[in-house]
């Protein structure tokens, strides 16, 4: 390795678990930016609660918040749904928009589970789209000084979104996303590779092409293709053939049955449908199934109101058994362009430590 990477996390032992390892905490950062749900956003604290709700039986959940009425509002808000207000904390760290997937802390364990860091990338909102995003870039950096956590700050822009995890060694991603020239144009394919493996601690990177139309990001991974174990992915697929997502899911679909994980052995590839596309003022959405996140106890998907959201139900219950799968519905989270997955970060626990519960 070149004098580039020094004491990098791998280097001393670090990496990034997978989602379904367990978790201390589950972090949010508390929406309440307008132009982000358009006359929308009074509608999505009913189902944005219930999320909290869900996610609260099994674990902590702690959010960021911007000021002591917007948390008079927030507990009032989660009282009406009736979740344990005892297992959630606030954090008074002001955040310019809600989407915690992305500017929140990457929390990284040592290999015996009982060392914490945090990772805090370079945030630009998906390219400078949504400025101002500064609040929100320092936001890892704030949490890892309040719980005094060793902090990595690599100087590239990286997106929690972006990456899947299967928690030995293997990372999928897309190259619509981290090679697009909005984010680190000084870098190459090579680079952005080194990087991934040196600080979430990885051994190999699998790429896929582009994400779902609709998708500002420019091609998240977790709204098309999701880790559920170490040999196993969810993928989306559009069984339409004229609806204009079918023919880039099946190039991602063709792409995954050919990868091999380091063990040498193919990755196992469930599908997934797609909802019916859901179109705000002429612009589609990107509705997916596998934005799903998963908790200690359940896996939260979004539904959307669609003849699928039981199959993609189903269909998610059978690679997850020993969690129950919830569906709530997103059809106006949606419209702030991302779901579930996209508002959250795991906070793993370590070794011996049990969700205080």
């Amino acid at each position: 390795m070149t004098s580039l990477f020094k004491d990098t996390p791998k280097q001393v032992g670090y990496k990034f678990p997978a989602e379904w390892e367990l978790h201390e905490a589950t972090w949010l950062s508390w929406p309440h930016k307008e132009a982000s749900w358009p006359g929308k956003i009074e509608t999505i604290y009913g189902p944005y609660c219930e999320f909290i709700k869900v996610v609260a039986e099994g674990e902590k959940v702690r959010i960021n918040i911007n000021d002591e009425d917007t948390k008079a509002f927030a507990i009032a808000e989660l009282e009406k749904v009736g979740a344990d207000l005892n297992n959630i904390e606030f954090f008074m760290h002001p955040t310019n928009d809600a989407w915690c997937r992305d500017h929140g802390p990457a929390f990284l364990l040592n290999e015996d589970r009982t060392k914490k860091a945090v990772i805090d990338w370079g945030y630009n909102a998906w390219g400078g789209k949504y400025p101002p995003f500064d609040l929100d870039d320092v936001i890892p950096t704030t949490i890892a000084q309040h719980y005094k956590l060793p902090l990595y700050t690599p100087d590239i822009v990286m997106e929690g979104g972006s990456v899947e995890f299967n928690g030995a060694g293997t990372i999928l991603t897309t190259t619509a996303c981290l090679l697009n020239e909005n984010r680190n144009p000084h870098l190459n394919k090579f680079q952005i590779e080194q990087y991934l493996m040196e600080y979430y601690g990885a051994e190999q990177i699998l790429w896929l092409g582009d994400g779902i139309v609709g998708d500002d990001t420019d091609g998240h991974i977790d709204d098309i293709t999701r880790f559920v174990n170490e040999d196993t992915v969810l993928t989306v697929i559009e069984e339409n053939e004229e609806d204009e997502n079918h023919h880039l899911l099946q190039e991602n679909l063709e792409a995954l049955k050919q990868m091999k994980l380091l063990s040498g052995k193919p990755l196992k590839v469930v599908t997934l449908p797609m909802p019916s596309p859901v179109i705000h003022e002429d612009t589609r959405l990107p509705a997916s199934y596998a934005n799903f996140y998963i908790a200690n106890k359940a896996v939260v998907v979004p539904t959307f109101r669609d003849a699928n959201d039981q199959r993609a139900l189903d269909i998610i219950q059978s690679v997850f058994p020993d969690r129950k799968v919830v569906g709530i519905d997103s059809t106006d989270i949606i419209w702030g362009l991302g779901s579930f997955h996209c508002l959250s970060q795991q906070e793993p626990a370590l070794f011996k430590q049990t969700p205080a519960i």
